[in-house]
């Protein structure tokens, strides 16, 4: 990158932060308009079902939403996280689209009309950039405008499913030992099912959680559940006593009645050693090299079914280059139309064919799978979804399986 690049996008950037939350893309076509001459810019924005990319223009109104699956080039730089650009009819001018991605997490593309780059102006590189900067500005002005929530809502989200999806962490991390992708369904009516991560310097820790129930009774029970074990978690406590205490938390408010089965990994990433409790029924499968097996830990009882539970830590190692995918029970438990369960097997066969694919095509591909089995995209069920790729350290000990240690 040139120092010419350098500081054009120091100014952009700069501009970026000072633009009002719901400014940043009349800031960012007055940017790419001045210094690279853009004639259009749009900024699409990947609905909660991953299935288009819906164009942010003044609310209530929206334009025409782009399939993320097929030859539309914005598509296709959505699925490979990658720039396509697009020669345009107009003689010196391609159109760039460009992901918009913040530490592994999708958010959508930028697509730019402007004149093909020549050799020492700013390129496709310095674009990407500035994609990227727009996407952490994005991030910081959700929390005053509700103009990107709802530009990218292909229709009216359920209570249960706003509270839900505001609960979550995002949808994707990439740090250097690991890549995450996660996915819930049905995207837009989401009751118990979520997921939470939080990394440190030295751990990841994943939670799976699946609240009995439906509806707004389901989601109550999980954003209890959540946040109790974010509260445990971030008193510095041992996975077990997470548990503990978020299961004292659920049966003090429910009395049994409701409860929480959630599955609690905590990986550390210089040894790939793993602690895991399993409060339930979320199930995990490693796949290494071709082989998909599911691992299999000691069930034990979900958060807040009984009171004070005690509940004890397994032990388990990762290889670098294994994918672990955990998934809810409304996936491993689903059930066709003619009351056939969709199963271990199926699960594994998917997991499989999806090797070359990123965590995030991963964990759509699974829910695709269910969809098909199930028939309809109304499952009756919610699933969530988590895949994650580890790679580890360099030069550190790594283990002899991805099963529980002895």
């Amino acid at each position: 990158m040139t120092d010419q690049s350098r500081s054009w996008l120091g100014a952009a950037e700069d501009a970026l932060r000072a633009a009002p939350p719901t400014g940043l893309l009349f800031t960012a076509r007055s940017l790419l308009a001045t210094y690279l001459d853009a004639r259009w810019v749009t900024l699409l924005l990947a609905d909660y079902g991953l299935t288009v990319l819906q164009p942010v223009t003044r609310l209530p109104h929206t334009g025409e939403a782009v399939p993320v699956r097929g030859e539309h080039p914005a598509g296709r730089a959505f699925s490979a996280q990658a720039a396509v650009v697009e020669v345009a009819g107009e003689p010196g001018m391609v159109t760039v689209h460009l992901p918009i991605t913040v530490r592994g997490d999708r958010l959508g593309v930028l697509s730019v009309h402007l004149p093909e780059p020549a050799r020492g102006t700013p390129g496709v590189l310095e674009l990407a950039a500035f994609a990227t900067a727009i996407g952490h500005e994005l991030l910081v002005a959700e929390r005053d405008t509700d103009l990107y929530l709802q530009g990218r809502r292909r229709k009216r989200l359920t209570l249960a499913a706003e509270m839900q999806w505001q609960l979550l962490p995002g949808r994707g991390l990439t740090q250097n030992e690991y890549t995450l992708g996660a996915h819930l369904e049905p995207a837009y009516a989401i009751g118990g099912d979520n997921f939470d991560w939080t990394t440190t310097d030295d751990h990841l820790t994943i939670t799976v959680s699946d609240g009995r129930g439906t509806g707004i009774q389901a989601a109550l029970l999980t954003n209890l559940t959540v946040s109790a074990l974010r509260n445990a978690r971030r008193a510095g406590i041992s996975l077990s006593d997470q548990a503990c205490l978020a299961d004292q938390a659920i049966y003090g408010e429910y009395g049994g009645a409701l409860y929480s089965a959630t599955l609690l990994l905590r990986f550390d990433l210089t040894t790939g050693h793993v602690q895991a409790v399993d409060a339930g029924s979320p199930q995990l499968f490693c796949q290494r090299q071709d082989t998909v097996e599911r691992i299999e830990l000691e069930t034990q009882m979900p958060l807040g079914m009984f009171e004070e539970t005690e509940y004890r830590e397994q032990s388990l190692n990762v290889k670098p280059g294994d994918r672990l995918v955990i998934v809810s029970s409304g996936v491993h438990k689903a059930q066709s139309r003619d009351g056939s369960v969709f199963g271990e097997r199926a699960l594994r066969e998917t997991i499989a064919a999806t090797r070359g694919s990123s965590t995030h095509e991963t964990a759509r591909a699974v829910v695709d799978a269910l969809v098909q089995y199930h028939g309809s995209h109304d499952l009756p069920n919610d699933a969530a979804v988590v895949c994650l790729d580890w790679r580890g350290r360099p030069n550190t000990p790594v283990s002899a399986a991805a099963a529980p240690a002895d």
